[in-house]
């Protein structure tokens, strides 16, 4: 390979960035096709198609991603050493982009964003989905972080890296003054009862809680939204089973009460990253203050 045209690479990263050819040559003063022509160069430079194009849909490849990376690194570097030639400083304003798994507690992600909250340098952007769409966000760069209750599978040809940020432990809760004074499971036989669907990890541990009791619950429905779980334990009357932290303002207002914590049984909160992607400094900090917590 000849040496790297950043000039190229600089219009590669853009277009991968914002995902649109023409938004990106209008942006900066070059006609569409000057903007094809260039990235195609960088390509035959480096020997590999960095796009799949289908019509006027441009889709990273597996070698564009880790392209990405790299000039993701390069540019937010070069940005900040602008700013600090200009002004003395580093960037006013840390852009951080989050996703979010749409069945995940809200709660946990509250609690995870809080620290940045007062911090006039960042901005967040939240973005809830499902996990697949996340994690393609994620791999176009769109996303800095992605908070998921559910791990990813990392093998030599994905990009992700995973980092466990709490273990909750799982509780079954239920309405407050109706709490059975036997130990399990006696006093939960008339009981109705909201459960995640399964195949969640925290479905499995409660059923084999329950085998183990040989006691079978009176399930009233199954959820796969947190969300969803919490108002149903709140306004149902039935016993659920959920992570403590999911309920605890209606804990605190006592309009629920903690029954009994599951022994064994805990949900993971993950942090999604990019190998080797650049991340913004506040995030990057607040990953590493979480780790040294665990």
């Amino acid at each position: 390979m000849s040496r790297l045209n950043y000039h190229h690479l600089h219009y590669f990263w853009r277009v991968a960035t914002v995902g649109n050819l023409t938004r990106v040559a209008q942006e900066l003063h070059v006609s569409q096709s000057a903007l094809s022509s260039q990235i195609r160069q960088l390509e035959e430079s480096m020997g590999q198609p960095l796009f799949d194009r289908n019509g006027r849909n441009l889709r990273l490849t597996e070698w564009g991603q880790r392209v990405l990376t790299y000039a993701q690194d390069i540019f937010s570097k070069g940005e900040e050493l602008a700013s600090l030639v200009q002004r003395g400083t580093a960037p006013e304003v840390q852009v951080i982009r989050v996703g979010v798994l749409s069945t995940m507690s809200r709660n946990f992600v509250d609690a995870f964003l809080t620290p940045l909250l007062p911090d006039p340098s960042v901005r967040l952007v939240l973005q809830s989905q499902g996990i697949a769409e996340l994690l393609d966000s994620l791999a176009s760069h769109t996303l800095d972080v992605v908070l998921s209750n559910i791990n990813v599978t990392v093998n030599p040809k994905r990009i992700w890296q995973s980092q466990v940020l709490a273990r909750q432990p799982i509780s079954v809760v239920g309405p407050a003054g109706k709490k059975p004074r036997g130990r399990f499971p006696r006093g939960y036989e008339n009981m109705r009862w909201i459960l995640p669907r399964p195949p969640s990890e925290i479905r499995a541990g409660f059923d084999a809680f329950c085998s183990s009791h040989q006691f079978e619950p009176d399930i009233q429905a199954e959820v796969d939204d947190m969300a969803m779980l919490r108002l149903l334990a709140r306004d149902s009357g039935a016993l659920a089973i959920l992570p403590r932290v999911v309920v605890r303002d209606e804990i605190r207002r006592l309009e629920l009460t903690e029954y009994m914590a599951l022994p064994t049984v805990t949900e993971n909160f993950y942090a999604i990253t990019v190998q080797r992607s650049y991340q913004p400094p506040a995030l990057r900090e607040l990953l590493k203050q979480r780790q040294s917590i665990l």
